[in-house]
């Protein structure tokens, strides 16, 4: 029998994440000779890394915290919309190189509309962070119409940036580059993303003091493992809709899975797997 065709997640850490499950179930599904595997990489890893993946028999990858935007400089080309957003989270490997692509912004844009009903138009939001995904939100909530993005970054430099770069493409919108979560405003909005790692670990404080959080809220945490942060406890408390990262992975995965394979995606059979593996 032929080796499988390699996929996988590179990133640091990579142990918590669910996707082998969510792309395994569906090349089974279709009957695709291809495993889904995880590699984690320290920085210095990373250029080697990229270099020999299509010797070493790796047909594609996604790409995860912290080099969503640092894997661009190791890429023969790029999607548009990659160039837009500033960040990758796929990678397609062929004989002719490495392409680049961004699908988690479609992801969660998607998964606001269909799964949850909340559309951005005309609404204030309010981002924590600045980094990859952020960016990808940043920009999606943009083309969703959004009243005004308020971002704040334990970086300022960093969330100043993004805002200057969102401003240039979308003039119809507030940004405003936040000094503190006080100054998000997030009494105004009606949608507060975390896109930090913070609440990945047990002992994480929330990032936002629970006196923000309040009914008529939508409060959504990239973070989907563990299911609840404490940031989702808190705003589920105080009344708010919640969610975590769960859609925004399961809708940019499928979108990754038909780049990599030309295929259909299974998507009920990723969205089970999925289910299934936060179960266990």
């Amino acid at each position: 029998m032929a080796s499988p065709q390699i996929y996988g997640l590179i990133g640091y850490p990579v142990k918590h994440s669910l996707s082998p499950a969510m792309h395994n179930a569906a090349f089974g599904e279709l009957g695709i000779n291809a495993e889904y595997r995880l590699f984690p990489l320290e920085e210095e890893g990373l250029k080697g890394f990229l270099e020999n993946a299509g010797k070493s028999g790796i047909s594609g990858l996604n790409v995860t915290i912290p080099y969503k935007e640092k894997v661009i400089l190791f890429l023969d080309k790029i999607s548009n919309e990659a160039g837009l957003i500033g960040a990758v989270n796929t990678v397609k490997i062929t004989g002719r190189g490495l392409e680049g692509f961004n699908t988690d912004g479609a992801g969660f844009l998607k998964h606001l509309k269909e799964d949850l009903k909340f559309h951005p138009a005309g609404k204030k939001t309010a981002l924590i962070g600045a980094g990859g995904a952020a960016k990808a939100i940043s920009v999606y909530l943009s083309k969703g119409g959004a009243e005004s993005i308020s971002i704040y970054d334990i970086d300022k430099n960093r969330s100043k940036g993004l805002v200057e770069d969102l401003k240039i493409h979308f003039d119809n919108i507030e940004f405003y580059s936040a000094n503190s979560i006080e100054d998000l405003k997030i009494n105004e909005c009606a949608l507060l993303v975390n896109a930090t790692p913070v609440g990945m670990k047990e002992t994480d404080p929330s990032p936002v003091d629970k006196a923000y959080l309040r009914e008529g809220l939508l409060v959504y945490d990239l973070i989907y493992n563990p299911k609840e942060t404490k940031l989702l406890k808190e705003a589920k408390t105080a009344g708010a809709q919640i969610s975590n990262g769960l859609g925004m992975l399961l809708y940019q995965g499928v979108d990754a899975f038909e780049i990599w394979t030309a295929r259909k995606a299974p998507v009920e059979v990723m969205r089970k797997a999925l289910k299934e593996a936060t179960e266990k």
